[in-house]
Parts: C-alpha cells; sequence; structure tokens
C-alpha cells in the first residue's frame, strides 16, 4: 500500500498539523465538540473537531512538559503538568489552575462524568469535585503510576508497586481493597461492567483481578511493554499495544484465562504502540512504531488505514463520544483528526 492510499482518509476527511513537540496525549471534551493535544513543551492545542479547517489555538498550560490529560466531567480538558500543577483548559482555550502540588509532579490524571477528577502525585490521588474543592487524598505504599475510575464513578483504581488499590471515593474509612501482586504495576483499568481490574506491568505482561473472587489473571507473551490498553465499548474484549499487532484478550465466556488472545493488523514487525477501543462500536484504533495509524474492525478483523508511516512512533490516540472523530499524535509532533461521520 502507497502513503497516498494509507493517508486516503486523512487527506480526503482530515486535517494534520506539526505542532513542534512530543504529542504525549490527546483527549476529545466530553461535549465532543473539540478536541485538545498536550504535548511536550507544556502547551495544549485546542483543535474544532467540528470545523477542522478553523485554526487550532495554542494555550500555555504548564511552565515545564504535560505528563497527562484527559476529558474533563463536562467540557475541556484537564491536565497535569512537571510544574506540579493540575489545569483545566475549556473548550474556548481559557487555562484554569485546579490545584498545586508544590515541587512534585502530576503524573496521572482522570475524571468522571459525574464531576469527579483525580490526580496522581507522588504516592497520593488528590480526589477533587466539579468545582475545583478538593475532597479527599488518598495514600499508597509507592509512586502511583496510573489511575482509574469505574463507570459509576464509585470506585477509583491506581495501579502501584506489588499490585493496586481499590477505593469507594465516597467511603469514609478510606480503606482501599489491596490487589497483590509483586513487581512494577505502570497503568490500571477496570472492566465497563466493574468485575475485574487489570494492570500492565514492566515485565512486558498484564495482571488481573477478577473481583469477585480474587482469581488471578495473568496475560504474558509480550516482546515489549504494554504502555496502552483498553476495553471495548461492551467490555468484551482487552485491546492492547507492546506486540507488533493489536493483542485483544477475550473478556466473556469466563475471561482470558486458559484462552489464546486475538491478534489484529500484524505481519509487519513494527510495534503497536497504543490503541483507543470505539466508544460504541468494537472497533479498535492503533498507532504504530513507524507512525502508521489504522482502525481494525474485530468480527471481521477488516483493517482501514487512517494515515501513512512518517517514522515516529504513534504516542497519543483518543476518539470523541460518538465516535465520528479520531484524534492521533506522534512523538514527533505530528497530530492529526479524521472526521468518520456519515456524508
Amino acid at each position: 500500500m502507497s502513503a497516498t492510499e494509507a493517508d486516503f482518509l486523512l487527506d480526503s476527511r482530515g486535517r494534520a498539523e506539526e505542532l513542534g513537540a512530543w504529542v504525549i496525549g490527546a483527549a476529545f471534551g466530553r461535549e465532543g465538540r473539540t478536541c485538545a493535544f498536550a504535548l511536550g513543551d507544556g502547551s495544549v492545542r485546542v483543535a474544532a473537531a467540528g470545523d477542522l479547517r478553523a485554526a487550532w489555538t495554542s494555550v500555555a498550560a504548564h511552565d515545564g512538559a504535560c505528563l497527562a490529560i484527559a476529558p474533563d466531567a463536562k467540557d475541556g480538558v484537564i491536565t497535569g503538568g512537571d510544574d506540579g500543577r493540575l489545569m483545566r483548559v475549556a473548550s474556548d482555550g481559557t487555562a484554569t489552575e485546579l490545584a498545586k502540588y508544590g515541587s512534585k509532579w502530576v503524573e496521572q490524571v482522570a475524571t468522571h462524568d459525574s464531576g469527579l477528577r483525580a490526580a496522581a502525585v507522588g504516592k497520593a490521588v488528590h480526589l477533587l469535585d466539579g468545582k475545583g474543592a478538593a475532597l479527599k487524598s488518598l495514600a499508597h505504599p509507592s509512586s502511583v503510576t496510573g489511575i482509574a475510575f469505574d463507570a459509576k464513578g464509585k470506585r477509583i483504581a491506581a495501579s502501584h508497586y506489588n499490585g493496586a488499590s481499590l477505593w469507594f471515593v465516597a467511603a469514609k474509612d478510606s480503606s482501599p481493597r489491596v490487589l497483590e501482586w509483586k513487581g512494577s504495576h505502570i497503568a490500571v483499568l477496570i472492566s465497563p461492567d466493574g468485575t475485574h481490574v487489570v494492570t500492565a506491568m514492566q515485565e512486558n505482561t498484564l495482571h488481573g483481578w477478577r473481583l469477585a473472587d480474587g482469581q488471578h489473571m495473568r496475560m504474558a507473551g509480550y516482546p515489549s511493554k504494554t504502555k496502552s490498553f483498553g476495553f471495548t465499548a461492551k467490555g468484551r474484549w482487552l485491546a492492547t499495544a507492546g506486540a507488533d499487532c493489536i493483542v485483544l484478550w477475550p473478556f466473556f465466556g469466563g475471561g482470558p484465562m486458559g484462552k489464546a488472545p486475538t491478534e489484529l493488523a500484524g505481519g509487519d514487525s513494527v510495534l503497536c504502540t497504543t490503541v483507543a477501543c470505539h466508544p460504541q462500536q468494537e472497533v479498535v484504533a492503533a498507532g504504530f512504531g513507524d507512525g502508521l495509524v489504522l482502525m481494525a474492525e474485530i468480527a471481521s478483523g477488516r483493517v482501514v488505514p487512517v494515515a501513512a508511516p512518517r517514522g515516529s512512533a504513534i504516542s497519543a490516540l483518543a476518539w470523541n463520544p460518538a465516535g465520528t472523530h479520531l484524534a492521533f499524535g506522534a512523538e514527533s509532533g505530528f497530530a492529526g483528526i479524521v472526521d468518520l461521520s456519515k456524508r
């Protein structure tokens, strides 16, 4: 396939920009009108998803590097930086400081549409409400490497050394359920139905816990670390990066224990670096180490290219809430948005 063919969707339905710094993450606002790219130079680039011809706005968010980004509860995004600040960038580009944590880095952020916000700073996870007021701080035995709310916003999981901690947000005693497994855990997810917690590990493997009975799940065989993973909309599959294809673990019919994963869009010996699951359909977007961006339909295995390889690894992928727009960004600063809505 030629570069022209691979770029067909980007050329005919998208917009691309050279942003000049590493794209550490991308997120659409929950209102669906804007997309924001968080950059390694501390700025956030805001694009209007509904009008890809409009100029992208550059917002000075952090005095240093952006480290994390997530959709805010209603509008815009929140970001964390190595300047110790938790920032909110509205859809109109207005930047507001939500919290300042001194010299400690804000390395992970998460939100829920109820208004809850969370920021991981060192060994603590700080919870804030929709107005930015601090609710509580959750202490952990070591540095927090990943955080995730469950679908209802009632629990939050945090990964750290030797496992993960699962907290009830509204609990008064603030004691977590500790999920133990020796080793360095670098990211965490809660399944959409709230029945499983999964972490990525430093040892090129995934580990999971079935919460009903504490059953352990080990998903191994990766040639590289899994730095990106996500559940499909109904939680049937866990899509992961870290191999030379999209690796999908089945979370139905008893879960992944004793089952081989499904592999999609492989064969070129280039590592998949980033994945993002469609919010409604069993479709996975994937970015690779050479800059290729594609979409794969799980049921049929059909693969559709979105953007051609440009030599720099894809470091960010995001869908809008309706699943009509896909954004991507690369370590080189190349970024784009593709409109996949019916015409």
